[in-house]
């Protein structure tokens, strides 16, 4: 194996040798501290763990391909919020009075669709002003947060379809239904990024953009469709969280693009874009998921989680930054 091989393969491995710690961290630390009775590396515990690493991770893909691209998308867990209200409450509407349990799979239609146009704004505005698409998807935080509030005020929004709880309930070959979704987007977006044209794009925008428009590359509509598609999976995601639990509140959501952003620079992307991949994603979920669950099986507080993870993407961030001027000044040599 070439040593720049080695390297490469070094790095992509390194976020799941940091699960591997975490799992013996947290299993040894739960046994000295006595807190729990139930094992931490329980088989059960994992797929539980798989389950509600759903809701960040199929963000999180999403997330990938518009970093990838060198743009960020702030704005998820607010359109994670509205998609989530969409959802529950179109169940109600007295035009759809008459569909019965048919009225699902329209709610389901309502929400991804909000979630998709909601997306392809923030593209479709990153592309028409030049502005960057931070300044322009934290704008968009705040104003679809407010949209949030403005609905139902301080209410949470409540609508339990015991159909669709079942079907979100539901289990198969022993992975719930939520873990099923969570591992058909990593599939779908994985064959995205590494086997067609739109994927290779990404790439190459996210790395020059300059010379991906002299390459004739469509920048302003590949990545309007970007940001489409982290619209469209936010709202998924939201529409697999809450066909189970049956009631938003209006800061539901929260923080959620400070988790998808550490685990997708966890996992290796490179947060000025044009290096990433979706698996090392998948693993940085899990890592950001066993985090949480690990602090609390020790009896951590969520402040302290918040903390944790925040210092961790700071870390990675400036390890990220420290490698890319390492590698420039390896280059002008």
């Amino acid at each position: 194996m070439q040593p720049g091989t080695l390297s490469k393969a070094l790095k992509n491995g390194a976020i799941w040798g940091f699960i591997v710690l975490e799992l013996i961290f947290f299993s040894v630390a739960g046994e000295f501290m006595s807190l729990s009775d139930k094992a931490f590396m329980d088989w059960e515990n994992m797929l539980l763990l798989l389950k509600q690493s759903a809701p960040i991770g199929i963000i999180a893909m999403g997330m990938t391909i518009v970093m990838v691209n060198g743009n960020i998308d702030l704005s998820v867990g607010a359109t994670f919020a509205i998609a989530a209200i969409i959802l529950l409450d179109s169940m109600t509407w007295p035009i759809f009075a008459g569909l019965g349990d048919w009225v699902i799979p329209v709610a389901w239609l309502l929400a991804l669709l909000v979630g998709t146009l909601l997306g392809a704004l923030n593209g479709l505005i990153v592309w028409k002003t030049g502005v960057d698409a931070f300044i322009v998807t934290l704008g968009s935080m705040l104003g679809f947060r407010g949209i949030v509030f403005m609905f139902n005020g301080e209410n949470p929004t409540s609508h339990l379809n015991w159909t669709l709880v079942d079907f979100a309930e539901a289990e198969f070959l022993g992975l719930a239904t939520a873990s099923w979704f969570l591992l058909a987007v990593t599939l779908a977006i994985w064959f995205l990024m590494s086997k067609t044209v739109h994927g290779r794009n990404a790439y190459a925008i996210g790395d020059n953009r300059e010379a991906a428009v002299n390459a004739g590359i469509r920048v302003g509509p590949h990545m309007m469709v970007n940001f489409a598609i982290i619209g469209f999976l936010a709202a998924l995601s939201a529409v697999v969280f809450y066909s189970e639990s049956g009631s938003v509140n209006p800061n539901d959501g929260q923080l959620y693009e400070l988790w998808v952003i550490t685990a997708v620079v966890l996992g290796g992307t490179k947060i000025t874009g044009g290096a990433g991949n979706v698996i090392g994603t998948f693993g940085g979920v899990i890592a950001i998921q066993l985090l949480r669950k690990g602090l609390g099986h020790i009896g951590a507080d969520t402040s302290t989680v918040n903390l944790v993870i925040g210092l961790i993407l700071i870390a990675v961030l400036f390890l990220d930054r420290q490698l890319n001027v390492k590698g420039k000044e390896e280059l002008k040599v």
